[in-house]
């Protein structure tokens, strides 16, 4: 489960949602190219770990197993921190920033009425 709480606090500069925006839609890319191992290179660490250690098999078939949506465009994105939630048609993501830029935390992820959203893949 990813709680939406972590994500309190004040709003993030353009530069740092455009971040997270090419950060989500990179992702999204390599999954609608059913390039998988480029799309695991775009996984934060441990939830790329924690995707491994579930199914037992490289990130890149182990995600290929997930069949994660291919959504549309980005439509919010919110940053707060170093975490984001964005939201497309049929999916959302969280993304955590990292040295070396957004990494995606949780994918095929379905908001539940008054709970955490439920996500395919994420980390532990």
């Amino acid at each position: 489960m990813v709680a939406v709480a972590a994500l309190g606090g004040c709003g993030a500069s353009e530069a740092r949602l455009d971040g997270a925006r090419q950060a989500a839609t990179a992702f999204e890319e390599t999954l609608a190219r059913a390039d998988y191992v480029a799309a695991c290179a775009l996984l934060a660490p441990q939830t790329r770990r924690q995707l491994e250690q579930d199914s037992d098999k490289p990130c890149g078939s182990a995600l290929a197993d997930e069949r994660l949506p291919v959504a549309d465009p980005v439509r919010t994105t919110q940053v707060y921190g170093r975490q984001a939630l964005l939201r497309l048609e049929g999916d959302a993501l969280f993304l955590s920033q990292f040295d070396d830029g957004w990494k995606v935390v949780a994918a095929g992820c379905q908001p539940e009425a008054g709970k955490p959203y439920q996500c395919a893949v994420k980390g532990g």
